[in-house]
Protein backbone atom coordinates (compact mmCIF):
# COMPACT_ATOMS: atom_id res chain seq x y z
CA UNK A 1 0.00 0.00 0.00
CA UNK A 2 1.24 3.41 -0.87
CA UNK A 3 2.09 5.86 1.87
CA UNK A 4 -0.64 8.51 2.40
CA UNK A 5 1.77 11.29 2.80
CA UNK A 6 1.44 11.07 -1.21
CA UNK A 7 -2.55 11.77 -1.21
CA UNK A 8 -1.25 15.08 1.10
CA UNK A 9 -0.20 16.13 -2.44
CA UNK A 10 -2.66 15.28 -4.24
CA UNK A 11 -5.02 17.47 -2.10
CA UNK A 12 -2.63 20.31 -2.38
CA UNK A 13 -1.20 20.21 0.87
CA UNK A 14 2.81 20.22 1.35
CA UNK A 15 4.22 16.99 3.77
CA UNK A 16 7.14 18.28 5.63
CA UNK A 17 9.29 16.23 8.17
CA UNK A 18 9.23 17.53 11.87
CA UNK A 19 13.02 16.69 12.72
CA UNK A 20 16.17 16.81 11.82
CA UNK A 21 19.20 14.77 12.96
CA UNK A 22 23.11 14.23 11.49
CA UNK A 23 21.78 10.66 10.24
CA UNK A 24 19.23 11.91 8.64
CA UNK A 25 21.04 14.92 6.80
CA UNK A 26 23.58 13.05 5.15
CA UNK A 27 21.00 10.26 4.34
CA UNK A 28 17.65 9.16 5.53
CA UNK A 29 16.30 11.85 4.13
CA UNK A 30 16.25 11.05 0.72
CA UNK A 31 14.63 7.72 1.70
CA UNK A 32 11.32 10.62 3.18
CA UNK A 33 11.77 12.08 -0.36
CA UNK A 34 11.48 8.92 -2.21
CA UNK A 35 9.10 6.92 -0.71
CA UNK A 36 6.71 9.31 1.21
CA UNK A 37 7.28 12.14 -0.58
CA UNK A 38 8.17 14.53 1.50
CA UNK A 39 9.28 17.87 0.42
CA UNK A 40 10.88 19.81 3.37
CA UNK A 41 12.47 20.02 6.92
CA UNK A 42 12.21 21.85 10.11
CA UNK A 43 14.14 22.26 13.11
CA UNK A 44 14.05 23.57 15.96
CA UNK A 45 16.45 24.06 19.19
CA UNK A 46 14.81 21.11 20.97
CA UNK A 47 15.03 18.67 17.97
CA UNK A 48 19.05 19.97 17.97
CA UNK A 49 19.65 19.63 21.61
CA UNK A 50 17.91 15.47 21.40
CA UNK A 51 20.21 14.79 18.85
CA UNK A 52 23.16 16.43 19.95
CA UNK A 53 22.70 14.57 23.76
CA UNK A 54 21.64 11.12 22.26
CA UNK A 55 24.83 10.09 20.70
CA UNK A 56 28.04 10.46 18.92
CA UNK A 57 26.96 11.53 15.71
CA UNK A 58 28.29 15.15 16.23
CA UNK A 59 31.51 14.38 18.44
CA UNK A 60 33.86 14.36 15.33
CA UNK A 61 32.92 17.66 14.23
CA UNK A 62 32.82 19.05 17.92
CA UNK A 63 36.10 17.79 18.15
CA UNK A 64 37.75 19.99 15.49
CA UNK A 65 35.66 22.49 16.36
CA UNK A 66 37.02 22.70 19.79
CA UNK A 67 40.58 22.56 18.59
CA UNK A 68 40.09 25.54 16.68
CA UNK A 69 39.32 27.11 20.20
CA UNK A 70 35.35 28.64 19.28
CA UNK A 71 33.01 28.86 21.99
CA UNK A 72 30.84 26.51 23.48
CA UNK A 73 27.94 28.61 21.05
CA UNK A 74 30.17 29.33 18.29
CA UNK A 75 30.45 25.23 18.05
CA UNK A 76 26.45 25.06 18.31
CA UNK A 77 26.06 26.93 15.11
CA UNK A 78 28.57 25.25 13.30
CA UNK A 79 27.22 21.69 14.65
CA UNK A 80 23.87 23.20 13.65
CA UNK A 81 24.49 24.86 9.85
CA UNK A 82 26.25 21.74 8.93
CA UNK A 83 23.32 19.35 9.45
CA UNK A 84 20.98 22.41 7.64
CA UNK A 85 23.47 22.72 4.71
CA UNK A 86 23.09 19.41 4.37
CA UNK A 87 18.91 18.94 4.63
CA UNK A 88 19.28 21.92 2.12
CA UNK A 89 21.69 20.10 -0.41
CA UNK A 90 18.83 16.97 -0.56
CA UNK A 91 16.21 18.89 -0.84
CA UNK A 92 17.19 21.62 -3.87
CA UNK A 93 16.51 18.99 -6.93
CA UNK A 94 12.84 19.01 -5.57
CA UNK A 95 12.90 22.99 -4.57
CA UNK A 96 14.11 23.36 -8.60
CA UNK A 97 11.85 21.04 -9.74
CA UNK A 98 8.90 23.45 -8.36
CA UNK A 99 10.65 26.57 -9.33
CA UNK A 100 10.78 27.24 -5.59
CA UNK A 101 7.72 26.58 -4.89
CA UNK A 102 8.69 24.09 -2.00
CA UNK A 103 11.52 22.01 -0.57
CA UNK A 104 12.69 24.39 2.21
CA UNK A 105 14.76 23.50 5.63
CA UNK A 106 14.06 25.99 8.40
CA UNK A 107 16.49 26.88 10.88
CA UNK A 108 15.60 28.87 13.91
CA UNK A 109 17.20 32.22 15.53
CA UNK A 110 18.38 31.75 19.02
CA UNK A 111 15.63 31.84 21.37
CA UNK A 112 17.15 34.06 24.11
CA UNK A 113 16.69 36.84 21.21
CA UNK A 114 12.60 36.19 21.04
CA UNK A 115 11.85 39.38 22.30
CA UNK A 116 14.82 41.49 20.89
CA UNK A 117 13.73 42.86 17.86
CA UNK A 118 17.22 44.07 16.23
CA UNK A 119 19.53 40.88 17.03
CA UNK A 120 16.68 38.65 15.53
CA UNK A 121 16.95 40.54 12.38
CA UNK A 122 20.74 40.40 12.95
CA UNK A 123 21.05 36.71 13.68
CA UNK A 124 18.54 36.05 10.36
CA UNK A 125 20.73 38.39 7.56
CA UNK A 126 24.09 36.00 9.43
CA UNK A 127 22.37 32.85 8.98
CA UNK A 128 21.10 33.54 5.79
CA UNK A 129 24.29 34.16 4.75
CA UNK A 130 25.83 32.01 6.37
CA UNK A 131 24.42 29.05 4.56
CA UNK A 132 23.90 30.57 1.19
CA UNK A 133 21.19 28.48 -0.34
CA UNK A 134 17.74 29.75 -1.87
CA UNK A 135 15.77 26.48 0.09
CA UNK A 136 16.74 27.62 3.44
CA UNK A 137 13.86 29.32 5.93
CA UNK A 138 15.18 31.37 8.89
CA UNK A 139 12.54 31.09 11.30
CA UNK A 140 11.61 33.73 13.57
CA UNK A 141 9.39 33.02 16.52
CA UNK A 142 5.80 35.33 16.25
CA UNK A 143 6.33 37.44 19.25
CA UNK A 144 5.48 40.96 19.27
CA UNK A 145 8.95 41.64 19.04
CA UNK A 146 9.31 38.93 16.70
CA UNK A 147 6.58 40.88 14.42
CA UNK A 148 8.50 44.11 13.07
CA UNK A 149 11.94 41.62 12.42
CA UNK A 150 9.73 39.45 10.46
CA UNK A 151 8.54 42.40 8.26
CA UNK A 152 12.94 43.06 8.17
CA UNK A 153 14.33 39.95 7.24
CA UNK A 154 11.05 39.38 4.57
CA UNK A 155 12.19 43.18 2.81
CA UNK A 156 15.68 42.02 2.63
CA UNK A 157 14.82 39.11 0.45
CA UNK A 158 15.09 35.97 3.43
CA UNK A 159 12.89 33.72 3.57
CA UNK A 160 11.39 33.51 6.75
CA UNK A 161 9.34 31.16 8.90
CA UNK A 162 7.72 32.48 11.74
CA UNK A 163 7.35 30.35 14.19
CA UNK A 164 5.41 29.86 17.97
CA UNK A 165 2.18 31.22 16.90
CA UNK A 166 -0.73 30.05 18.77
CA UNK A 167 -3.68 32.09 18.92
CA UNK A 168 -5.84 34.29 15.87
CA UNK A 169 -5.52 38.16 16.73
CA UNK A 170 -1.16 37.48 16.29
CA UNK A 171 -1.86 35.17 13.58
CA UNK A 172 -3.66 38.63 12.37
CA UNK A 173 -0.66 40.75 13.11
CA UNK A 174 1.65 37.84 11.83
CA UNK A 175 0.16 38.01 8.49
CA UNK A 176 0.35 41.95 8.26
CA UNK A 177 3.95 41.94 8.82
CA UNK A 178 4.36 39.41 6.12
CA UNK A 179 2.88 41.71 3.91
CA UNK A 180 4.37 44.37 4.70
CA UNK A 181 7.90 42.69 4.33
CA UNK A 182 6.77 41.99 1.01
CA UNK A 183 5.37 45.50 -0.03
CA UNK A 184 8.46 47.45 1.62
CA UNK A 185 11.16 44.97 -0.50
CA UNK A 186 8.66 45.68 -3.97
CA UNK A 187 8.74 49.31 -3.43
CA UNK A 188 12.86 49.15 -3.07
CA UNK A 189 12.29 47.54 -6.45
CA UNK A 190 13.20 43.42 -5.09
CA UNK A 191 12.19 40.59 -6.81
CA UNK A 192 9.38 38.81 -5.04
CA UNK A 193 9.24 35.69 -6.91
CA UNK A 194 11.35 33.27 -5.09
CA UNK A 195 10.54 35.07 -1.61
CA UNK A 196 9.03 32.43 0.43
CA UNK A 197 7.34 32.18 4.23
CA UNK A 198 5.36 30.02 6.50
CA UNK A 199 3.09 30.57 9.50
CA UNK A 200 4.04 27.57 11.54
CA UNK A 201 0.85 27.10 13.50
CA UNK A 202 1.15 25.33 16.33
CA UNK A 203 -2.10 22.65 16.78
CA UNK A 204 -1.62 20.02 19.74
CA UNK A 205 -0.46 22.09 22.36
CA UNK A 206 -3.19 23.95 22.30
CA UNK A 207 -5.56 20.76 23.36
CA UNK A 208 -2.64 19.86 25.79
CA UNK A 209 -3.51 23.11 27.52
CA UNK A 210 -7.09 23.55 26.85
CA UNK A 211 -8.08 20.41 27.93
CA UNK A 212 -6.11 20.86 31.25
CA UNK A 213 -8.16 23.37 32.10
CA UNK A 214 -11.60 21.44 31.38
CA UNK A 215 -13.09 18.82 33.79
CA UNK A 216 -12.43 15.25 32.98
CA UNK A 217 -15.04 13.67 30.18
CA UNK A 218 -16.22 17.58 29.32
CA UNK A 219 -17.32 17.36 25.40
CA UNK A 220 -15.20 20.13 24.38
CA UNK A 221 -11.95 18.39 25.45
CA UNK A 222 -9.68 17.46 22.20
CA UNK A 223 -11.77 20.12 20.05
CA UNK A 224 -9.91 23.60 20.26
CA UNK A 225 -7.05 22.56 18.63
CA UNK A 226 -8.55 21.89 15.14
CA UNK A 227 -11.38 24.70 15.23
CA UNK A 228 -8.44 27.03 16.17
CA UNK A 229 -6.80 25.75 13.22
CA UNK A 230 -9.61 25.56 10.90
CA UNK A 231 -10.57 29.43 11.81
CA UNK A 232 -6.63 30.62 11.19
CA UNK A 233 -7.49 28.89 7.49
CA UNK A 234 -10.35 31.00 7.13
CA UNK A 235 -8.49 34.13 8.22
CA UNK A 236 -5.45 32.76 5.77
CA UNK A 237 -8.23 32.86 2.71
CA UNK A 238 -9.08 36.28 3.71
CA UNK A 239 -6.47 37.89 4.89
CA UNK A 240 -4.51 36.73 1.40
CA UNK A 241 -7.00 37.94 -1.24
CA UNK A 242 -8.25 41.50 -2.23
CA UNK A 243 -6.75 44.50 -3.92
CA UNK A 244 -3.92 44.75 -1.37
CA UNK A 245 -3.02 40.82 -1.80
CA UNK A 246 -3.95 40.77 -5.50
CA UNK A 247 -0.98 43.92 -6.26
CA UNK A 248 1.96 42.08 -4.47
CA UNK A 249 0.98 38.82 -6.72
CA UNK A 250 0.77 40.72 -10.09
CA UNK A 251 4.25 41.25 -8.84
CA UNK A 252 5.33 37.73 -8.45
CA UNK A 253 5.17 37.55 -4.78
CA UNK A 254 3.50 33.83 -3.40
CA UNK A 255 1.53 33.21 -0.32
CA UNK A 256 2.92 32.61 3.02
CA UNK A 257 1.46 29.25 3.54
CA UNK A 258 -0.07 28.63 6.96
CA UNK A 259 2.02 25.83 8.40
CA UNK A 260 0.00 23.01 10.70
CA UNK A 261 3.24 22.22 13.34
CA UNK A 262 3.30 20.08 16.37
CA UNK A 263 0.54 17.41 14.42
CA UNK A 264 1.52 14.47 16.34
CA UNK A 265 -0.82 13.95 19.22
CA UNK A 266 -0.38 14.21 22.71
CA UNK A 267 -3.32 12.68 23.96
CA UNK A 268 -3.23 8.88 23.27
CA UNK A 269 -7.47 8.61 23.15
CA UNK A 270 -7.29 10.74 20.64
CA UNK A 271 -6.64 9.53 17.20
CA UNK A 272 -2.42 9.61 16.08
CA UNK A 273 -3.88 11.39 12.74
CA UNK A 274 -5.91 13.80 13.93
CA UNK A 275 -4.10 16.59 13.48
CA UNK A 276 -3.50 15.13 10.11
CA UNK A 277 -6.84 14.26 8.75
CA UNK A 278 -8.75 17.66 9.66
CA UNK A 279 -6.05 19.75 8.56
CA UNK A 280 -6.01 19.15 4.84
CA UNK A 281 -5.82 22.57 2.91
CA UNK A 282 -4.62 24.15 -0.38
CA UNK A 283 -1.95 26.02 0.14
CA UNK A 284 -0.82 24.71 3.44
CA UNK A 285 1.98 22.10 4.90
CA UNK A 286 1.71 19.51 7.75
CA UNK A 287 4.85 18.91 9.40
CA UNK A 288 4.83 15.45 10.91
CA UNK A 289 6.51 13.51 13.60
CA UNK A 290 8.43 10.54 12.76
CA UNK A 291 5.72 8.41 14.70
CA UNK A 292 2.38 10.04 12.21
CA UNK A 293 4.94 8.77 9.36
CA UNK A 294 5.02 5.47 10.23
CA UNK A 295 1.04 5.33 11.04
CA UNK A 296 0.53 7.23 7.39
CA UNK A 297 2.71 4.49 5.57
CA UNK A 298 0.47 1.91 6.64
CA UNK A 299 -2.23 4.27 4.28
CA UNK A 300 -5.18 5.95 6.23
CA UNK A 301 -8.67 5.77 4.85
CA UNK A 302 -9.89 9.29 7.08
CA UNK A 303 -7.97 11.88 4.51
CA UNK A 304 -10.61 13.95 2.41
CA UNK A 305 -9.64 17.09 0.62
CA UNK A 306 -10.29 20.50 1.93
CA UNK A 307 -11.48 18.48 5.82
CA UNK A 308 -9.96 21.74 7.17
CA UNK A 309 -13.11 23.49 5.81
CA UNK A 310 -15.49 21.35 6.74
CA UNK A 311 -18.06 22.82 9.71
CA UNK A 312 -16.48 25.69 10.10
CA UNK A 313 -19.21 27.36 11.86
CA UNK A 314 -19.28 24.17 13.93
CA UNK A 315 -15.38 25.60 15.10
CA UNK A 316 -16.43 29.09 15.52
CA UNK A 317 -18.81 27.40 18.12
CA UNK A 318 -16.15 25.39 20.38
CA UNK A 319 -14.09 28.41 20.18
CA UNK A 320 -17.38 30.79 21.79
CA UNK A 321 -18.34 27.73 24.17
CA UNK A 322 -14.76 27.59 25.93
CA UNK A 323 -16.11 30.60 27.14
CA UNK A 324 -18.76 29.21 28.76
CA UNK A 325 -16.94 26.66 29.87
CA UNK A 326 -14.74 28.67 32.20
CA UNK A 327 -11.70 28.62 29.67
CA UNK A 328 -10.10 32.20 28.89
CA UNK A 329 -8.60 30.97 25.74
CA UNK A 330 -7.17 34.09 24.78
CA UNK A 331 -5.03 33.45 27.92
CA UNK A 332 -4.09 30.29 26.76
CA UNK A 333 -2.97 30.79 23.70
CA UNK A 334 -0.69 33.58 25.53
CA UNK A 335 0.61 30.99 28.02
CA UNK A 336 1.50 28.84 25.26
CA UNK A 337 3.63 31.51 23.39
CA UNK A 338 5.00 32.47 26.45
CA UNK A 339 6.01 28.72 27.68
CA UNK A 340 6.90 27.89 23.80
CA UNK A 341 9.82 30.08 23.85
CA UNK A 342 10.71 29.33 27.53
CA UNK A 343 10.95 25.45 26.40
CA UNK A 344 13.40 26.15 23.52
CA UNK A 345 15.49 28.72 25.43
CA UNK A 346 15.85 25.86 27.85
CA UNK A 347 16.57 23.15 25.08
CA UNK A 348 19.19 25.63 23.54
CA UNK A 349 21.00 25.74 27.23
CA UNK A 350 20.36 21.80 27.31
CA UNK A 351 22.24 21.68 23.91
CA UNK A 352 25.12 24.56 24.65
CA UNK A 353 25.56 22.77 28.55
CA UNK A 354 25.66 19.05 26.38
CA UNK A 355 28.79 20.19 23.84
CA UNK A 356 30.46 22.06 26.92
CA UNK A 357 30.49 18.82 28.53
CA UNK A 358 31.87 17.18 25.61
CA UNK A 359 34.34 19.77 24.67
CA UNK A 360 35.78 19.83 27.72
CA UNK A 361 36.80 16.15 27.16
CA UNK A 362 38.88 17.06 23.69
CA UNK A 363 40.56 20.08 25.10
Amino acid sequence: MASAILRLIEFGQSPWYDNLTRALATGGLQTLIDTHGIRGVTSNPTIFEKAMAGGDDYDEQLRAVTRTGASTEDAYWDLVTTDIEHAADVLRPGYDRLEAADGYVSVEVSPDLAHDTAATTQQAKELWERLARPNVMIKIPGTAEGLPAITDTLAAGINVNVTLIFGLARYEEVIGAFLSGLERRAAAGGDLRDLASVASFFVSRVDTETDRRLPEGHPLRGKAAVANAKLAYQMFLKELSGARWEKLEASGARKQRPLWASTSTKNPAYSPTLYVDELVGKDTVNTLAQASVDVLAKGDDNLRADSICDDVEGARKVIADLAGAGVDFADVTATLEREGVESFAKSFHDALATLEKKASEFR
